[in-house]
């Protein structure tokens, strides 16, 4: 509560500190430790994202031993680095008042800028569309997923150990991802491969409670059966549960052929949906995305986040009392 309250008031800037050193510390242990053989995609990994962990879980432990009012310091201001909307809202609204103002084009460029990619020629429904799915998972990774890892270290006595391993696992998926896309640069595909591979494993569980938070508080009933009719839209299961479980929840229509150079990292793969799918584009049920949409999903996270967060207050008070 605290890392989200500072977050409001003081966000991060967009090009911040925090992750210009990522992405120095990631392409360092890439090309110190990455000879191209499969064996060295495990050493990469290791040290990208255990070496960060284990000194944070040092540091923690040190801190906790001197003093708890200074271990739960550490924790707010490494939650406020790794935990937020803010890391992404920026595009998000930028977008949203630019198609509020009528300025497709901007809202276009916006998009293209934040994920990438080749937006140029999407209609306005598209546009919105993809707005629609990319802040929902980008919601999920830097608040949902970041929350439940750290709720799991910290029962285990380790503060924000968990959530600056969910980060770490997520930015280097991505930033592998990123540089073999949009820079242009060589890699290794088994270091990226491995990094997604791992990534999905940590993210299993988070996706999942992430998707049933959306259900709770919005339409249940279409929540949950979209996410068992049309998860498989999507060729990563983690996040087609998610986008299938808000797509039933705020009724709009997800999903659906992607224009060209568009999420190509996430081609939807419409024979795994099998029967039941809305129809022959392989899009969710519900209504086409509108701008009111937009403001619909930003209600539907902000109240799984207080969700979630009254959930474990409860099971606080009730450790605390037991």
């Amino acid at each position: 509560m605290f890392a989200l309250l500072i977050e409001q008031l003081k966000p991060l800037p967009r090009d911040n500190w925090i992750h210009e050193t990522l992405m120095s510390w990631v392409r360092w242990t890439g090309r110190n430790f990455d000879a191209g053989r499969p064996h060295h995609t495990w050493v990469v990994w290791g040290v990208s994202v255990g070496v960060p962990v284990l000194a944070v879980a040092a540091l923690y432990l040190v801190i906790a031993h001197f003093s708890l009012l200074l271990a739960l310091a550490f924790d707010v201001a490494l939650l406020y680095l790794t935990l937020g909307f803010r890391q992404f809202s920026h595009y998000f609204t930028d977008i949203r008042e630019a198609l509020d103002r009528g300025d497709e084009n901007e809202a276009r460029r916006l998009l293209a800028e934040w994920r990438h990619l080749d937006a140029s020629e999407l209609p306005r429904t598209e546009v919105l569309r993809h707005v629609i799915e990319h802040a929902l998972l980008a919601a999920h990774r830097h608040v949902f997923g970041v929350f439940f890892w750290f709720v799991v270290f910290s029962a285990l006595g380790l503060g924000p150990v968990g959530a600056v391993l969910y980060r770490m696992a997520e930015f280097s998926s991505r930033y592998w991802g990123y540089r073999l896309r949009a820079m242009d640069a060589p890699g290794n595909d088994e270091l990226l491969a491995l990094s997604r591979r791992l990534f999905a494993l940590i993210d299993h569980v988070p996706a999942r409670l992430t998707a049933f938070g959306f259900a709770v508080v919005g339409n249940f009933e279409e929540a949950i059966g979209s996410w068992r009719r049309d998860a498989g839209l999507w060729q990563h299961p983690n996040e087609g549960i998610i986008l299938a479980a808000a797509a039933g929840a705020v009724g709009v229509q997800l999903g659906g052929a992607a224009a060209p150079g568009v999420t190509p990292d996430r081609s939807k793969t419409f024979t795994a949906g099998g029967p039941g799918i809305a129809d022959a584009a392989g899009s969710t049920a519900g209504d086409p995305a509108q701008p009111g949409h937009l403001h619909s999903v930003v209600g539907l996270v902000w109240r799984s986040v207080v969700l979630w967060m009254l959930l474990v207050a409860l099971l606080t008070l009730a450790n605390v009392l037991g």
